[in-house]
């Protein structure tokens, strides 16, 4: 029996099957994104998160491009570019030269991540969460640079037990243009511990009138995605940590949505052979001992 969920609609922009790959700093580089399109199964790839802070300063000293937007010219569509910083001017600058000069497919922006050198150090990703009138700024400059471009974000539940407000944060993304909301079912100060609470993921479904929902936090398994749909409002599903040793996740997942059987994963050789040629393709790029870009 099929459970296939409807195509999903960010702004213009048709994600099908709505599985979404989650934007992960250090992982999710071209050739991850390359191996993750081989098997197939993945609506919407997205890049490492970019600093715009980092992208403008490299600019003006007549520096190449940051090294995370590798292979984003050249490689299929749709690519979703995943962007952080908490100046709305930079933000929108940056989103913009992405539209211009990557002609990407859809603008992301970071309010989810949790780090300290995010948080803390540079006062950005979830660190906003705080601040959902500041979020809607940020949301509206950057989306009314980058139009016709859909912009999204990427939250969590709040920065914490104590402030659980990805309801209001939501509103105020979606009043300022924004085209999409991935939510992960953790608060920031959670970071990785515990488990996703979906039943908060899917009350934000209700502050939400037009756009859409995305969820995302523990989908380990096919048959937890098929349930991810059949329980929770959700439009999409997001698969971050559980793709990193099984790429192949997000075909099982679209086979079992669409009530085909779940294929087995690749053989040992095969992945093998799939990962000396992830790791050829990176040394190809960055080199061997310090791990810069040639």
């Amino acid at each position: 029996m099929s459970n296939t969920p409807s195509p999903l609609r960010i702004g213009s922009v048709t994600v099908d099957p709505p599985l979404l790959q989650a934007p992960m700093a250090k992982f999710t580089n071209f050739a991850f994104r390359e191996i993750l399109r081989r098997y197939g199964g993945v609506g919407l790839t997205a890049t490492e998160m970019i600093s715009a802070r980092s992208f403008l300063e490299l600019d003006s000293r007549g520096k190449a491009y940051p090294e995370r937007l590798w292979g984003v010219k050249e490689e299929a569509r749709p690519l979703a570019v995943q962007i952080w910083d908490n100046d709305p001017a930079a933000l929108a600058d940056v989103g913009r030269r992405l539209v211009d000069e990557f002609d990407v497919s859809i603008v992301d922006i970071n309010f989810g991540c949790p780090v300290r050198r995010v948080t803390c150090n540079a006062e950005s990703g979830s660190s906003l969460l705080r601040y959902p009138d500041r979020v809607g700024q940020i949301v509206r400059r950057v989306a009314e640079a980058c139009r016709p471009v859909p912009v999204t974000a990427k939250i969590r539940l709040g920065p914490s037990e104590e402030m659980v407000n990805a309801g209001e944060v939501a509103q105020a993304v979606e009043a300022a243009g924004g085209a999409a909301l991935t939510v992960h079912g953790r608060t920031a100060r959670q970071m990785y511990r515990g488990q996703a609470d979906w039943e908060r993921i899917a009350a934000v479904k209700e502050h939400l009138q037009r756009i859409p929902l995305i969820g995302n936090g523990d989908l380990r398994t096919p048959e937890a995605i098929v349930d991810a749909f059949r329980r929770w409002p959700v439009d999409g599903v997001m698969i971050g940590r559980a793709m990193l040793g099984r790429p192949w996740l997000f075909a099982q997942a679209a086979a079992a949505l669409a009530g085909r059987p779940i294929p087995p994963p690749p053989s040992l050789r095969q992945q093998k052979d799939q990962l000396f040629e992830h790791y050829r393709q990176i040394v190809e790029k960055v080199g061997l001992g310090h791990g810069r870009p040639r």
